[in-house]
């Protein structure tokens, strides 16, 4: 039986697509043709085989079928690459589902508790608003599974070839866009996700969890599921499909990113995801009117694949609010159908956007809504704000903006960041937002608890926002080493010498007023968004950086350009300091580092260097 179906699937399915079409669209997707692929189908029911029988054995392992099925739910194994032994110290990694980076009180309540008796004791705020709790062992994985769905929490799309955890800015404001910004990322996360009912056969033992997902109740007035089921006839919807009439049988060729934002609040890199929107309101009424959306961005890369690289998103358009699910499923669909399924390297949706141009992208994406998409509204100019620091929420109630290095949650030494969490979510009963910076925010914050507050903080050693190096605040790194199986080298372990080299060049320099925002990983696949930075060390040896530079300061419209293909980490400060130095010299009026080296590019600051002479230029 499954020999039979998956012999039918690659016979056919280059075919299947144009059986879908209709009228124009058969005529548009005859020239798009050369960039559809077939791929062996990836059943929904394979999400089951192998995870039941492998999940209940004496193994600690699961098998290489097993591991790529549990990405699907939220799940990786690991190994620490550092431990020494006969036996490898298998372990895995959970993700939670998180959209708008939402995270309720009694949800952190229990993530703690789960992190504490069934993982390592931290937990690690990701680059897309969700919590992770590593170091979890096969035997606990299902009970720690079925606590979250049971609560109304989910790790399900949080990784593998589905839509990922939605984004959002998270500064809570009460503004209408706002709110908009917030609600929009639940509905698209409803509608996008997995449907198959292999998660609770598997953690749940077949019965339904106590709870439904919290996200879903925020959104009921919008009947997701008829929605996403609505058939138009133009081959958005998979005919004979009534598990998966989205993904279908085989899902996405890669993983797919989508985030929120308002005009102006460029919080959530909105430029590095598949599909960026930004919320349009009417500026009279504040009624929602449509978005603005954007297509085609994306990190990853491969070390010496030229074919492999960053991509900042193009602007598709506006799409009036009536029309944006359709819109949305319809860019999905172009995704599935004509994404690269032969080699997954280039198989993310930016290399499609890109194969096609923009143009000819969003005549594909016109062929599946048979509407035209309007032109893209002017907006303010973005900026880059990572909302730390107290906040008036507009509605009489406070935010708080806690800043976390590199994410990592944990009790250490007199930073004891995670009991202070505890004890700050126990009595104030706090609700938080993770932001797209890996730092936690707190809402709807009573004004006369503020003092309350800031006493725990110091209790628990943890510094106020003015004590934060600037250079701290905007950097991000990676976990890496040791857990992760990507990695090349160090980032988050490393990142903080790293700051503190820096900010000591910067201060020999007399540049301790400028700022740059820095960003590290341990391998090119770009998971803190290091090619949006303005200095970026991205890992290629086990001491070794390629070093990228020229980010834009506020996130937008281009990525950083490859300046050295090697950097030995003990030569940080020798290749750091002429560049400064240039910079000092020869920066126009408050121009910043990124735009600077994007201005006089990669051949200027390379001769520059080479004659620079150490320590003869100061600010």
């Amino acid at each position: 039986m499954i020999q039979k179906n998956l012999d039918i699937f690659i016979g056919l399915g280059a075919i299947c697509s144009f059986c879908m079409a209709m009228h124009v669209r058969f005529v548009v997707l005859t020239q798009f043709a050369p960039y559809m692929r077939a791929r062996v189908p990836f059943f929904s029911f394979l999400w089951v085989v192998g995870d039941t029988q492998e999940i209940p054995n004496d193994e600690i392992f699961v098998s290489k079928d097993g591991y790529n099925i549990l990405k699907y739910h939220g799940s990786y194994q690991q190994t620490n690459r550092e431990a020494r032994g006969a036996v490898k110290d298998y372990q895995f990694m959970l993700r939670l589902k998180q959209p708008a980076g939402e995270l309720p009180p009694n949800l952190y309540r229990l993530v703690d508790d789960l992190s504490a008796k069934y993982g390592q004791g931290d937990l690690r705020a990701t680059t897309r608003q969700c919590f992770q709790i590593h170091g979890i062992l096969k035997g606990g994985l299902k009970t720690v599974i079925s606590s979250l769905m049971n609560i109304g929490s989910s790790t399900v799309g949080a990784c593998g070839d589905v839509s990922r955890n939605v984004m959002c800015t998270p500064a809570p404001f009460q503004t209408a866009e706002y709110k908009a910004a917030r609600e929009w990322s639940k509905v698209v996360a409803q509608l996008f996700r997995p449907m198959s009912p292999a998660f609770s056969e598997i953690w749940l033992d077949g019965e339904k969890a106590a709870s439904v997902e919290m996200w879903s109740k925020d959104v009921e007035p919008y009947d997701i599921d008829a929605k996403m089921t609505y058939d138009n006839g133009r081959g958005i919807v998979l005919p004979n499909e009534s598990t998966e009439p989205l993904y279908g049988t085989r899902y996405l060729p890669r993983k797919f990113k989508v985030v929120f934002t308002v005009p102006g609040d460029n919080s959530v890199d909105i430029y590095t995801n598949d599909i960026g929107c930004v919320v349009i309101t009417n500026e009279a009424t504040g009624e929602l009117e449509g978005f603005n959306v954007m297509v085609g961005g994306g990190m990853g890369r491969t070390h010496n694949k030229e074919n492999t690289f960053p991509r900042v998103a193009d602007h598709l358009g506006y799409v009036p609010k009536e029309d944006a699910i359709e819109t949305f499923k319809a860019i999905l669909a172009a995704q599935r159908d004509h994404g690269d399924r032969e080699v997954r390297a280039t198989a993310r949706m930016k290399y499609l956007v890109h194969t096609l141009g923009i143009d000819n992208f969003r005549i594909l994406v016109e062929s599946y809504t048979g509407k035209p998409i309007q032109p893209w509204r002017k907006i303010k100019d973005f900026k880059y704000m990572d909302w730390m620091g107290w906040w008036d929420q507009g509605d009489g109630k406070l935010f708080l903006g806690v800043h976390v290095d590199n994410g990592r949650v944990k009790d250490d030494g007199e930073f004891r960041l995670k009991t202070c969490l505890r004890v700050l979510v126990d009595t104030y009963n706090l609700h938080m937002v993770l932001s797209p910076t890996q730092s936690i925010i707190f809402k709807d914050i009573d004004p006369k608890d503020k003092e309350g507050i800031e006493e725990i903080l110091r209790n628990h050693g943890i510094k106020p926002l003015e004590q934060v190096d600037p250079l701290a605040r905007l950097a991000m790194a990676c976990p890496a080493l040791p857990l992760c199986g990507l990695a090349q080298t160090e980032a988050e372990r490393r990142m903080p010498s790293y700051l503190e080299r820096i900010r000591s060049l910067m201060t020999r320099m007399n540049l301790n007023d400028e700022e740059i925002m820095i960003r590290m990983t341990g391998c090119p696949n770009g998971c803190a968004r290091p090619y949006m930075a303005e200095l970026a060390f991205v890992g290629d040896g086990a001491n070794s950086y390629q070093l990228w530079l020229g980010g834009s300061p506020v996130l937008a419209e281009r990525t950083a350009f490859p300046h050295m293909a090697k950097m030995n980490t003990d030569a940080l400060e020798a290749t750091l300091e002429p560049i400064l130095a240039f910079f000092i010299q020869k920066r126009e009026q408050y121009e910043s580092f990124g735009d600077f080296c994007y201005r006089v590019g990669s051949e200027a600051i390379d001769s520059y260097s080479k004659a620079y002479a150490m320590g003869s230029v100061k600010a």
